[in-house]
């Protein structure tokens, strides 16, 4: 009973960035540049043993790109033709809001706006294109159904707080736990992102009176300017016999350590460093124990993490995608790990913090008892190369909400029997 308490309480952790409708409906690639380098630049003060090898044997293909991240370029929007019978339909922020720490402390502020897309029957949502009003601050987008049972709930929350919309680290906060299973995502925008629109004949099943939860993360580092942010829903009505597509989340720890030569700070203990998370985050600061419960194990620190889940139900993949911060360098996602039948489905071996896209898959169809994994490695050489790093000094570096510190998820969008 322990246990199911603790993995209950890491669903309300964190997890972020997938969009929920990826395509697969033959949008075509773009190319896009790296905003990592593909090894240590020789000023660099990494060491050998905390680089990538002498020149990175897994990037060695790679170009490297221009170092650092210190806000994102905003693209036209360009939106895909609608199909027949649909609707577009835009959510928007009531007013302009200005991002502060909400703690007193930290660089990141989390910030949930009640939206209405005004159904008056019910419909299927099949795409979502987020238009961030301010992408320097906006460090990435999450769109949360609210069923109709639950609006009052969320009116209220709403009004407890002044300003626009309330303070909301890891979820919508409309949830005391989230449901890494069968998440509440509808649709993101994170760097990379663009209109994502189902396959034919799937769709996410929105209810009347339903509304939209839109959760923005505003990067302090980038400044503390206004934001208006919103979206485009792209709507079918609900008569139609579609399948139901939901969002599967699939998290693993952080467990990064300090390079030998810089571990004599004050948050290299990762003790240390844990109860920094907490106090930047409140709650949510409990992800980087908690991941553990659900993934096995006790805390290794190392730049590879993983985890493997075990499915309860039978589901089909029809999209991956996978989210790390600033010092992620390579992300993997498998099913049947350690069989005969394992297959990469998702191989990021250069992690682009700007091109966080979903990738649609031919559909994977598993049964319960087969797994799935999520390998994510980071390197704190990358402190070195970076913008947003400047200033700071190494630290231990587990799960945590802000920008300069670490993710490591897993995102599959599937279908149900």
């Amino acid at each position: 009973m322990r246990t199911t308490r603790a993995l209950a309480a890491l669903l309300t952790a964190s997890l972020l960035t997938l969009s929920a409708c990826s395509g697969g409906d033959g949008a075509g690639a773009t190319d896009r540049t790296a905003t990592q380098p593909a090894s240590p630049t020789s000023t660099s003060t990494a060491s050998t043993a905390d680089a990538d090898g002498p020149a990175g044997a897994e990037d060695s293909d790679e170009e490297a790109g221009q170092p650092g991240h210190g806000g994102h370029q905003a693209k036209p929007v360009t939106s895909r033709p609608l199909r027949a019978g649909e609707t577009r339909t835009t959510i928007a922020m009531p007013g302009a809001y200005t991002p502060s720490a909400p703690y007193g402390t930290g660089t990141d502020d989390y910030r949930c706006f009640l939206l209405d897309p005004e159904l008056d029957e019910d419909a299927w949502l099949t795409g979502t294109q987020v238009l961030p009003g301010n992408p320097d601050v906006v460090h990435h987008v999450i769109l949360f159904q609210v069923p109709p049972g639950q609006v009052a709930a969320a009116e209220a929350k709403d009004a407890a707080e002044e300003d626009e919309g309330w303070t909301c680290f890891g979820g919508s906060g409309l949830d005391r736990f989230q449901d890494v299973d069968r998440s509440s995502w509808i649709g993101a925008w994170a760097p990379g992102s663009e209109e994502s629109v189902t396959k034919p004949g799937y769709g996410v099943r929105l209810r009347t009176g339903s509304r939209i939860v839109m959760q923005v993360h505003y990067n302090l580092l980038a400044g503390q300017e206004p934001d208006t942010s919103s979206a485009q829903l792209r709507l079918a009505p609900g008569t139609r016999d579609y399948e139901a597509l939901s969002t599967m989340l699939l998290p693993a720890p952080v467990e990064l350590p300090c390079r030998p030569r810089h571990s004599d700070g004050e948050l290299c203990d990762r003790d240390a460093a844990v109860a920094d998370v907490k106090e930047r985050f409140g709650a949510e600061g409990n992800t980087a124990d908690l991941l553990h419960l659900l993934c096995g194990g006790e805390p290794r620190a190392g730049e590879v993490q993983s985890c493997v889940r075990t499915l309860g139900e039978p589901i089909t993949i029809h999209g991956v995608a996978g989210h790390m911060h600033l010092l992620g360098r390579s992300l993997r996602i498998e099913v049947d790990p350690g069989t005969p039948r394992a297959r990469t489905i998702l191989d990021i071996p250069v992690w682009d913090f700007d091109d966080q896209g979903s990738r649609p898959i031919a559909p994977v169809h598993l049964e319960p008892f087969e797994q799935v994994k999520v390998t994510c490695r980071h390197v704190q050489w990358l402190r070195d190369e970076l913008p947003a790093f400047e200033g700071q000094p190494d630290r231990y570096v587990v799960w945590g909400e802000g920008t300069t510190d670490e993710m490591c998820l897993g995102m599959l969008q599937v279908t149900r029997p």
